[in-house]
């Protein structure tokens, strides 16, 4: 009976002890306690704002690209995780960045459909400078041309979506007022009744 015991305490012993070396291993392997706070690297190039992380033992991913002409081209515009968040060394700091030019779209056949329905499209490929140029046509607030700089636009044509979009709708036919289609009666000469009298 006593060995049993012994052997139960030694199993006991070698447990706890692996477990420490266990817990010691796990704190080394994941740096515990070993933290950094992200930098904001926002208005940075992403040259400069990828440097800056590697000196902090951050790593820069490029992520996205937006468009914004009021921002430099090449500009970290947004980080993730955020500046003053606490990470790990080595952690991936996302950037979006202000692309060099605009986005371009290609643009479907917006003529011989209404107005309306051009601007629908329109919209959903993110173009919002849309102007319309009233022209002589038949048919009202039919498209009959699109224009970008000028120059008339064919189906597949590729625009920047800051462009200002050009749409030459027709003006229709002029509203008519109906008139009574049967002539007045045509009054008949005092002179000429006396004759039948």
């Amino acid at each position: 009976m006593k060995k049993i015991l012994m052997h139960i305490g030694l199993m006991v012993l070698v447990g706890l002890a692996v477990a420490w070396m266990a817990m010691l291993w796990l704190d080394k392997w994941t740096r515990h306690g070993d933290t950094i706070v992200v930098p904001s690297v926002k208005t940075y190039s992403f040259e400069r704002a990828t440097q800056a992380l590697k000196e902090d033992g951050l790593l820069a991913i490029l992520s996205d690209s937006v468009y914004d002409n009021r921002t430099a081209p090449g500009t970290v515009i947004e980080q993730n995780p955020k500046a003053g968040t606490v990470v790990k060394e080595g952690r991936e700091i996302y950037l979006t960045i202000n692309a060099f030019s605009p986005k371009m779209v290609t643009l479907p056949s917006l003529t011989d459909i209404s107005v309306r329905q051009a601007k629908s499209i329109l919209e959903g490929l993110e173009i919002k400078k849309v102007i319309e140029k009233r022209v002589p046509s038949d048919f009202k607030d039919l498209v009959l041309a699109v224009r970008y700089n000028g120059s008339r636009l064919s189906p597949g044509a590729r625009v920047p979506v800051s462009a200002t979009i050009e749409l030459e709708v027709g003006e229709g036919l002029p509203d008519v007022l109906e008139t009574d289609s049967i002539p007045a009666e045509e009054s008949v000469p005092t002179e000429q009744l006396d004759l039948f009298n």
